[in-house]
């Protein structure tokens, strides 16, 4: 894949994981058991992570229009889904009534990393005017 494509698809994957981003709450209302952490029972929790993660969001909306000026924010946003979804593993694994994390946001923090990786390697962090020369 060559520079401009993978920027290209770097800049659609931080729009489309921005707004997701934006979308916890309602995912939380729509699958509980998959979203929302206890039961919903931790209403400031469920609040806090959600506004915790729209900021983000539109943060990464904000970096697709210029990648390369925000790989500190690309790299934030992959390594600190690795550790959440790690530590939601093994929470979900210690506490069953929270298992359905391992088919819910686990695996979606995951896909995350992995897409925001492949696609911001190093190498593809450069601005592409640099690339092409």
């Amino acid at each position: 894949m060559d520079d401009v494509k993978r920027e290209k698809l770097l800049k659609i994957a931080l729009m489309t994981i921005g707004a997701v981003f934006f979308a916890i709450y309602p995912l939380s209302l729509i699958w509980p058991s998959g979203w929302q952490w206890h039961s919903g029972h931790g209403q400031y929790y469920l609040q806090m992570i959600c506004g915790i993660y729209a900021v983000l969001g539109a943060f990464l909306i904000a970096a697709a229009r210029n990648p390369s000026e925000h790989r500190s924010l690309i790299a934030f946003t992959i390594w600190s889904s690795i550790v959440h979804a790690g530590i939601m593993s093994i929470q979900a694994i210690y506490d069953r009534q929270e298992i359905g994390h391992l088919v819910g946001d686990v695996p979606a923090l995951l896909l995350v990393a992995a897409v925001l990786w492949y696609l911001s390697s190093a190498q593809q962090l450069r601005p592409v005017a640099v690339a092409q020369r």
